[in-house]
């Protein structure tokens, strides 16, 4: 079975500069990546001065039934709460989600962060799908990354597909090795690897592997940090994608990564 994933930080649906309303261009952007999956991360639960201030252009609907439209199951889990509105991540599944939780993994009262865990029901299995966004400090990604491995080794089988995408705010990438030497899971670039080099060569003389690195995504309008990631397990990866161009740069301070995956 094929499956197309996208992951997005969506900055609340509001442009970088000047915060305006971007909203039903992010839906149209949404519906072009043809996903099946969409983990999102800043999807602005309610707003209430964004939507008296642009009421023309700021729909009645929560953001995540509105980019979800009739084509995705839309759950949202809410993890910053301020006196005019809240904002979290959510999952939008053109698959059945047949249940959900959002763990609270804040680490300090400056930032609000969460997992949401939701379990899609595929056609052949059951595909346990984590969407993160991780915090701004390295010890609390570190503390974070420790309870989404805790969490993903309690609420999944260890021989289940899964998917775990997000914006962890790793620009150095110092939690890659983490995941992958305890959860057994794969990100999708880590395969654009090269098959020749000096540098591949050397590496190998002192036992090491290839040097992985995931895709830069931020800024959206000249991506140089590498911030956003999907790792799987139980899947084929069979192309990966980050999205750019002028009109990704006026929707979101991220680019959103775009993933062709197969059951294994």
């Amino acid at each position: 079975m094929k499956l197309r994933i996208a992951t997005y930080n969506i900055h609340k649906g509001v442009s970088s500069l000047r915060s305006m309303p971007r909203v039903h261009a992010l839906k149209q952007a949404l519906v072009s990546m043809e996903a099946d999956i969409l983990f999102l991360q800043e999807v602005q639960g309610r707003h209430d001065k964004f939507a008296m201030r642009h009421a023309s252009l700021w729909p009645e609907q929560e953001q995540h039934h509105f980019l979800a439209g009739d084509s995705h199951q839309a759950v949202y889990g809410m993890n910053a709460v301020y006196d005019h509105g809240h904002h979290g991540n959510a999952l939008l599944s053109r698959f059945p989600v047949l249940s959900s939780t959002n763990q609270d993994v804040s680490d300090h009262a400056y930032e609000s962060r969460g997992i949401l865990h939701c379990v899609v029901q595929l056609p052949q299995t059951e595909l346990h799908c984590y969407v993160i966004h991780l915090g701004l400090f390295s010890r609390s990604r570190k503390r974070q990354t420790d309870a989404l491995i805790e969490a993903v080794s309690t609420s999944s089988p260890p021989d289940a597909p899964l998917i775990i995408a997000g914006d962890f705010n790793d620009w150095t990438n110092q939690l890659s090795d983490s995941l992958r030497n305890r959860l057994g899971v794969t990100e999708v670039f880590d395969e654009n690897l090269p098959s020749r080099g000096f540098g591949l060569y050397l590496r190998s003389l002192s036992g090491r592997g290839p040097k992985v690195k995931p895709a830069r995504t931020f800024p959206a309008a000249l991506p140089w940090l590498r911030l956003d990631r999907i790792y799987v397990r139980g899947l084929h990866i069979e192309n990966a994608q980050v999205l750019h161009g002028p009109m990704w740069a006026k929707l979101s301070d991220h680019a959103p990564i775009v993933a062709s995956l197969a059951l294994k």
